[in-house]
């Protein structure tokens, strides 16, 4: 059976239509996001049937991970503990109505840190799956790393998603670019900001910041963004590269140690998402002696094929 799929996060909406081998025949998506919804399940509705009306009447089932399933979502699903795999997911899913026809609601995992708190993703499951749909190798043993808002490093062992760690780089740059002072030497974004190779230099700089004296503590490091523009040693076109690598380098300090102490030191290391993103990743990785680290790009529908066929679907 061919399959739709829906990636329904908090600020996008993303509808895939699957073949019958779980091929992406067609893409579509739209600014309807859960977070924008509230909660309202007359909303969900219409906001699939101004985006896929066309789609109601196709055969097949209909499978929707991330925010959908979330408190704000269409309807609440609880999270799967950890350790997890697709049948986890599959048992512990629900469906709603979508105008007579079921769509299936997936839920997202929970784990505990080693502090004791609580640990949450929804939707990065489902992209963790597809990884090992299209790398099955990865599946005795591996790190896979979510670039993002809310970065998450998972540690994938026996096929089982068996723990994940969360980073708020993403928005914490959003946020410290736009609403503090470090924003204010800052330039408006442009679309070639990045390219140039000041900016290069910058980013790399941040990142060797973190990886080098990360000891003295974000809250420090984070006025260095600031000192460096005032004493001239950062133009300020470059600043929010230098903000980046400084957020991006403690994260990938903070996660390789993870994943050390997770005993995946030796295990293979992928990202996994957009691929702009990933490359500054895997550049940042490569200042930390983890150079060439490969990259898989959008396994959203690889995961949802695999789910709807451990689901019976």
């Amino acid at each position: 059976m061919p399959l739709i799929g829906l990636d329904w996060g908090s600020t996008r909406l993303r509808a895939m239509r699957l073949g019958a081998g779980g091929e992406v025949l067609e893409l579509r998506e739209s600014g309807a996001g859960a977070s924008t919804l509230h909660g309202r399940a007359d909303e969900f509705v219409a906001a699939l049937d101004a985006l896929v009306a066309d789609w109601h009447a196709l055969p097949g089932p209909v499978l929707a991970c991330g925010m959908v399933g979330s408190q704000h979502g269409w309807r609440e699903l609880p999270y799967a503990d950890c350790p997890a795999d697709a049948s986890t997911l599959m048992r512990l899913s629900l469906n709603v109505d979508w105008r007579g026809r079921p769509v299936r609601l997936l839920p997202g995992l929970r784990c505990t840190t080693a502090a004791g708190a609580p640990d949450l993703m929804r939707g990065e499951e489902t992209q963790v799956l597809g990884a090992l749909q299209q790398a099955p190798a990865l599946a005795e043993q591996a790190c896979l790393v979510l670039p993002g808002t809310h970065s998450k490093w998972a540690r994938v062992q026996g096929g089982r998603v068996t723990g994940f760690t969360t980073q708020m780089t993403g928005e914490l740059f959003a946020v410290l670019r736009q609403h503090s002072v470090l924003g204010r030497l800052m330039p408006a974004p442009t679309q070639d900001a990045r390219e140039t190779r000041d900016a290069h230099e910058a980013f790399n700089e941040g990142v060797a910041a973190a990886r080098d004296h990360g000891d003295a503590g974000l809250p420090h490091q984070l006025f260095s963004v600031r000192s460096l523009g005032l004493a001239g040693r950062i133009a300020p076109p470059d600043l929010a590269e230098y903000l980046s690598g400084l957020l991006i380098g403690h994260e990938l300090r903070a996660g390789l140690a993870w994943r050390a102490q997770s005993g995946l030191g030796a295990a293979p290391l992928r990202l996994i998402g957009e691929p702009a993103l990933c490359a500054r990743y895997a550049q940042g990785l490569a200042l930390f002696g983890a150079a060439d680290t490969p990259v898989l790009s959008n396994t959203a529908p690889a995961g949802l094929w695999r789910l709807a066929q451990e689901g019976g679907l």
